[in-house]
C-alpha cells in the first residue's frame, strides 16, 4: 500500500547547499567522461516485474528524469535466476531483461546521461521463499543473525529469519565468476556504458571478502589474500570480457548490514585497492560507513592509499561535504543515494542553490509510481 502524502509534501525543503565548482568540474572515468562529481548510487527500489524481474516502463521514466547526474549507477541486478534478496528485483540474465533494460540505456542516453549497471549475486541474503531455489549458497554454512528478512522483501507479507546457506564447493566458485561475465556481457548489449560489480553490503562477494561469513580452508579462505580471491577473480574475468575501463567495484568495509564484520577494515581495503590498482579499472567507489554504527575506520583514505584512479565516495555525504573532499582530491566524485532519489535534477539544484526536496522513506520498495517517478524537479 503507497502513502497517499508524499514526505517532501509535509515537510520543509532542506535549505539550499552552498558549494563552489569542484563538484562541477568533469571526471575521465575509465572509457567515459562524467559531465560533473554528483553520481547517483544503486538504490534497490522494487519496481520491476515480480515474475521474471524484468525492468518496466516505470524504470525507463525514473532513470531517465537522473540523466543529469555525472554517472548513474543503476540497481543492483541480479547475474543467477533465482539467487534475490528482495521482491521486484531486475535481473540481466534472460533476453526479456536485456531488451528491457536497453530502453533505460537509450532514454538515459538520449538525454545525455551516463549508465552503469550493479552486477550482484546475494549469496545467504537471498531469499528462496521468493524464487524457489532450495537453498542459498555462501563461503561458509553460517546464517545472517544480525536482522531477518522485512515483510517487505519476502512473499510472506512478515518479518522472517534467513536461511542457513549452502557453503560452495570449491569447483563451483567459477560458475559464480561466468555468472559474472555473462551479466557483463548482458549489460554492454543492453547499452549501458560500463558495470560496476557489487563487492559490499554483505552479499556474496564481500562474504568472501570479510572474516565474519568466511571460514573457508581452500584458497578461497584464511588469509585477506584469500578472502579476496574471488572478488579479483570476478574483476578480472569482467574486465577481460567488456574491458577494464567499463568496469567498476563497490566496496562497504565497515558495513555490518547483513551480519558482516572484520575486525581489520582499513587493512583490507587497502590490500584490495592495491590489487585494483594493478588491474587499470574505472573505479572504485567506498562506503564510508555503517548502517548499524557499529565499525568505524578511515576506510576512504584507505582506499585512497591503494587506489590512485578515480574513487566515488558515497554514505551520509552533504553537497558541502562532497565539494571538500573532491577538492582536496580526497575522492574524485560523491555517490548520492536519497538526495537523487528525491531530487532527479539534484545537480541543476545545487549548482542554483535551490531548496532540496527530502525523501520519503514509506515509498522507497512500494511497487506504484508514488515516491518513484513523482518527485518534482525545479
Amino acid at each position: 500500500v503507497t502513502v497517499s502524502v508524499l514526505y517532501w509534501k509535509r515537510s520543509p525543503p532542506s535549505p539550499p547547499p552552498t558549494i563552489t565548482m569542484s563538484m562541477f568540474k568533469p571526471l575521465k572515468i575509465g572509457a567515459i567522461e562524467a559531465p560533473n562529481r554528483f553520481f547517483m548510487a544503486p538504490l534497490t527500489r522494487c519496481r520491476a516485474t515480480e515474475d521474471g524481474h524484468v525492468p518496466t516502463d516505470m524504470m525507463v521514466e525514473h532513470y531517465a528524469q537522473r540523466a543529469s547526474a555525472g554517472l548513474i549507477i543503476a540497481e543492483a541486478t541480479m547475474v543467477q535466476d533465482g539467487h534475490s534478496a528482495f521482491l521486484s528485483e531486475p535481473g540481466v540474465y534472460s533476453p526479456e531483461q536485456v531488451a528491457a533494460w536497453r530502453k533505460v540505456t537509450d532514454a538515459v542516453h538520449a538525454k545525455g546521461g551516463r549508465i552503469f549497471l550493479q552486477i550482484w549475486h546475494g549469496g545467504r541474503a537471498c531469499v528462496p521463499i521468493n524464487t524457489g531455489i532450495d537453498t542459498t549458497v555462501a563461503p561458509s554454512a553460517i546464517r545472517i543473525e544480525l536482522h531477518g528478512v522485512q515483510p517487505e522483501f519476502n512473499k510472506t507479507g512478515e518479518k522472517i529469519d534467513y536461511t542457513t546457506p549452502r557453503a560452495l564447493e570449491t569447483e563451483e566458485v567459477p560458475q559464480v565468476v561466468a555468472h559474472f561475465v555473462a551479466a557483463a556481457k548482458n549489460a554492454m548489449a543492453a547499452g549501458f556504458d560500463g558495470v560496476e560489480i557489487h563487492g559490499a553490503n554483505g552479499y556474496l562477494l564481500d562474504q568472501f571478502w570479510r572474516a565474519s561469513s568466511n571460514q573457508r580452508t581452500d584458497r578461497y579462505g584464511g588469509s585477506i589474500e584469500n578472502r579476496q580471491r574471488l572478488t579479483l577473480e570476478v574483476v578480472d574475468a569482467v574486465a577481460a570480457a567488456i574491458g577494464a575501463d567499463r568496469v567498476g567495484i563497490r566496496l562497504s568495509p565497515l558495513n555490518s548490514y547483513n551480519g558482516m564484520q572484520d575486525p581489520e577494515p582499513e587493512k583490507i581495503t587497502e590490500l584490495m585497492c592495491a590489487e585494483l590498482q594493478k588491474r587499470g579499472i574505472a573505479f572504485v567507489h567506498v562506503m564510508r560507513g555503517d548502517f548499524f554504527k557499529q565499525q568505524q575506520g578511515d576506510v576512504v583514505a584507505a582506499a585512497r592509499r591503494g587506489f590512485k584512479g578515480p574513487i566515488v565516495a558515497n554514505m551520509f555525504y552533504t553537497p558541502e561535504e562532497a565539494e571538500e573532499q573532491v577538492a582536496s582530491g580526497l575522492v574524485d566524485a560523491v555517490a548520492f543515494g536519497t538526495k537523487f532519489l528525491a531530487n532527479p535534477d539534484l545537480p541543476e539544484r545545487v549548482k542554483a542553490g535551490s531548496p532540496l526536496n527530502e525523501a520519503d522513506p514509506k515509498t522507497f520498495y512500494t511497487r506504484g509510481a508514488e515516491g518513484y517517478t513523482d518527485y518534482p524537479a525545479m
